[in-house]
């Protein structure tokens, strides 16, 4: 009877994160060059100041739309983005795992502000021919931490379908989402989002637990719409010209602390060593029973996770939380030169960190991953995984490999 109730364990296969062509690369330089079309003076040095202070370095990647002088933002556009870089990321997850499109018994895919008709699934359907019975789900507007959602929905959903694969696309469209308007909240999200996507193959099948690279432990979701501050600090809508762009609120870092805050409360129950969780005791009997004046104990989540994958919002948001979760430079190394090396390409960037982490070779059997990923709405999620195996290096494809020496960089100050 046990064995009948008990959660089934679900794998990660393997996972693809696409690698546009080269020349798609865009420096900071060639940013404001193209820029200085569309933006006022005043403006154009506003996102000088944002790309210098970002943590984005000069090798990121813009669509060929952004090419276009002035941007071709149409609806064409956005289609040709969002199939390049979805069908390059399944090509290779399917190359690299052998499972063949007929085998996918599930199909979700998460892009929060592209979301066509016929539906992304339906594109991914017609594409690869996926059978008649494929269940598929399209999540829109859920923010960069849509990609998290995306993984509790296929755990949830390979409980119930037995011997099933379940393929997760996660990306963004920059093309349709690229802001033309002079509103300084809503041009930040250009200077930050860059293009992306990635394809995770999921399984409930046992005999993957042999050939899987890692085993999901734990999902944890928190949202705090129910505040209208938190509902706004990430909000779609027009500008008094009528450009459409998302606003950043200047209230987004402390949302996105107290979000995670929030989920890592949660989390701790789940993940902590006995040690730990009697140092939170201890520290709450003391503040709340006896009175003392003292800061909440923050426990030490490096005695539970060898790899942190923390969504690279920015270098604001990354450096607040080095300091407040106690991390090391070297914990934070993947999240960092993703920003660096990629920019934030949105849900999918929790994917280009672990496939550094893998790149480098320190995933070894046994080890700990916790990816957290933050989003408007304003969400926090978090997922846990534990290597089935050595990762070894040397046999991988992913785009860090073949510039994987260069780095870590060193950080010029403003970066």
């Amino acid at each position: 009877m046990y064995f009948m109730s008990r959660p089934r364990d679900v794998f990660l296969v393997d996972f693809a994160c696409y690698k546009p062509v080269d020349e798609l690369r865009v420096s900071h330089d060639i940013f404001i060059q193209r820029a200085a079309l569309l933006f006022t003076e005043e403006n154009l040095e506003f996102q000088k100041k944002i790309l210098e202070k970002s943590g984005l370095g000069h090798s990121t990647y813009l669509p060929e739309s952004m090419w276009r002088m002035p941007p071709n933002t149409c609806m064409a556009e956005a289609r040709k983005e969002i199939e390049t870089v979805i069908f390059g990321a399944i090509d290779e997850v399917l190359a690299k795992t052998g499972i063949k499109a007929l085998d996918i018994g599930i199909l979700i895919v998460n892009s929060s502000l592209f979301n066509p008709i016929p539906s992304l699934c339906s594109m991914i359907i017609n594409q690869y021919k996926l059978k008649s019975d494929v269940l598929s789900y399209n999540l829109g507007g859920m923010g960069c931490s849509a990609g998290l959602i995306a993984v509790d929905l296929a755990k949830q959903l390979l409980q119930v379908h037995l011997n099933s694969y379940a393929l997760i696309v996660s990306t963004e469209n920059i093309s349709l989402s690229w802001y033309k308007g002079n509103k300084r909240s809503m041009l930040i999200s250009n200077c930050l989002f860059r293009m992306g996507g990635a394809a995770i193959l999921l399984s409930n099948q046992p005999s993957d637990g042999l050939q899987a690279k890692y085993k999901i432990i734990h999902t944890v979701r928190t949202h705090k719409g129910i505040d209208d501050r938190d509902h706004k600090c990430t909000y779609q809508e027009e500008d008094t010209n009528g450009h459409i762009g998302v606003s950043l609120s200047k209230d987004l870092g402390e949302v996105a602390q107290e979000a995670l805050k929030t989920n890592i409360t949660s989390l701790s129950k789940l993940v902590l060593p006995i040690s730990e969780k009697i140092l939170i005791l201890v520290n709450l009997i003391a503040r709340k029973l006896f009175l003392i004046q003292i800061k909440p104990y923050l426990p030490d989540f490096k005695l539970a996770f060898e790899h942190f994958c923390i969504h690279p919002g920015g270098k604001g948001l990354l450096d607040k939380l080095e300091k407040n979760l106690k991390l090391t430079g070297w914990q934070l190394e993947p999240s960092r030169m993703t920003l660096y090396r990629f920019g934030n390409t949105s849900s999918s960037s929790l994917w280009y960190e672990l496939a550094y982490v893998e790149a480098k070779g320190r995933v070894k059997k046994g080890d700990r991953v916790w990816q957290i990923a933050l989003g408007a709405g304003f969400k926090c999620n978090s997922a846990v995984w534990r290597a089935i195996r050595n990762v070894d290096p040397t046999l991988e494809k992913n785009p860090w490999m073949d510039e994987i020496q260069s780095f870590p960089i060193q950080m010029d100050c403003g970066q």
